[in-house]
């Protein structure tokens, strides 16, 4: 009975094991993956997190949007964008906007408000909206989360593996009981 407890012991660490080790891969992707504006990007989509400054009746905080990225000549007039706007110190915000005018020779949008942005500038229109994810993936990827759900854990797990491999080399290997 003892052997197979053992044996289902082994199968559930093995099986968390494996899934944390894809969650930590996942999330390092992910934030090897920014772009220079501290944005998750991946080719023309990029990963906007939709927080009370942007938030919209369309766009609620908490939301993770995936915005792809189009030429000038794609975005139509009435469009929602995601753009960056970097200030004087470089610190980057998102804003999100309407398209009001499309300048195609100067490669730049328009709000309606009147705010123009070159085209390097701009994210993307709304790809595909997942309600909720974006407040998880914010914590995810911020330092301290990152520290505590992938960093912590695995020092833990190295610690231990440690100890349990000087413990064996000290005392021998556990003799199993039939």
């Amino acid at each position: 009975m003892k052997k197979v407890l053992k044996v289902i012991k082994g199968i559930i660490i093995g099986i968390i094991g494996v899934i944390f080790s894809l969650f930590a891969i996942g999330m390092t992707v992910l934030l090897f993956s920014y772009n220079d504006y501290g944005v998750t990007e991946f080719g023309d989509k990029s990963l906007i997190m939709i927080n009370d400054e942007i938030a919209s009746e369309t766009f609620l905080k908490g939301d993770l949007v995936i915005t792809e990225k189009k030429k000038v000549d794609e975005l139509v007039v009435g469009d929602q964008i995601f753009v960056y706007q970097v200030d004087t110190q470089g610190n980057v915000t998102i804003d999100l906007g309407t398209v009001g005018e499309i300048y195609e020779e100067d490669e730049s949008v328009a709000f309606e408000n009147g705010d123009t942005y070159a085209m390097e500038f701009v994210a993307g229109t709304s790809y595909k909206t997942y309600p909720k994810i974006g407040g998880y993936l914010s914590i995810i990827e911020s330092r301290i989360g990152f520290l505590f759900m992938v960093l912590v854990p695995s020092f833990v797990v190295f610690i231990y593996s440690l100890y349990s491999l000087i413990v064996e080399i000290k005392y021998g290997a556990p003799e199993e009981e039939n």
